[in-house]
């Protein structure tokens, strides 16, 4: 199907999610869904190379619904581009996809310029699960900044740790954080914790 078929699709269907009966509506979005997910890679890669920085961002999610191991390199190149805008999507597709050959990008991404960038790699590495990684995070628990802090206390409640106590001790101290954020994140993290 080409991009103009695919449109056309697109646009019939799209009244079909205001229908007052809730099948149809959730009809017309799983075939919408469906629709997407039939992009084809040359497509997505064609917006990427070609498209303004909105289109770029959408095309690298775009990418993650793809999903396959032939995206893989595209991701990797984004999440080195410049742009940060353009890193933060790579790296939030590639913890989504959490294909272990993406590990060694998102444990050099734990050091990029941007903190934003550093935040999503601190979630995209929770969602391997992997308790060897705690040790990467743990000293994000003293960034102090509202941001890593509680990416890192949220992460490592998920992924827990070998050093149980200790771990559990330095998310205690983040209960009292001048931040909202990081005091929510460590009251979920110490739920969490194993």
């Amino acid at each position: 199907m080409d991009h103009a078929e695919r449109i056309k699709r697109r646009d019939a269907i799209i009244p079909l999610l205001k229908d007052p009966d809730p099948e149809v509506r959730l009809s017309a979005s799983t075939a919408l869904e469906a629709l997407e997910a039939a992009e084809s890679l040359e497509e997505v890669f064609d917006r990427l190379k070609r498209g303004d920085r909105a289109t770029k961002v959408a095309a690298i999610y775009a990418l993650g619904r793809i999903g396959d191991e032939r995206v893989l390199p595209i991701l990797y190149y984004c999440a080195g581009r410049p742009e940060e805008d353009i890193r933060c999507a790579a790296v939030k597709v590639l913890g989504e996809l959490a294909r272990p050959d993406a590990l060694a990008t998102l444990l050099e991404k734990l050091q990029d310029p941007a903190v934003t960038v550093r935040a999503l790699a601190i979630e995209a590495l929770s969602r391997y699960r992997n308790p060897s990684l705690a040790a990467k995070l743990v000293p994000f628990l003293e960034a102090n900044d509202g941001i890593l802090d509680a990416e890192a206390a949220l992460a490592l409640g998920r992924i827990g740790g070998a050093a149980g106590a200790t771990l559990s001790d330095a998310v205690i101290k983040l209960l009292s954080s001048p931040f909202d954020k990081t005091r929510a994140a460590a009251a979920t993290a110490l739920a969490q914790l194993p």
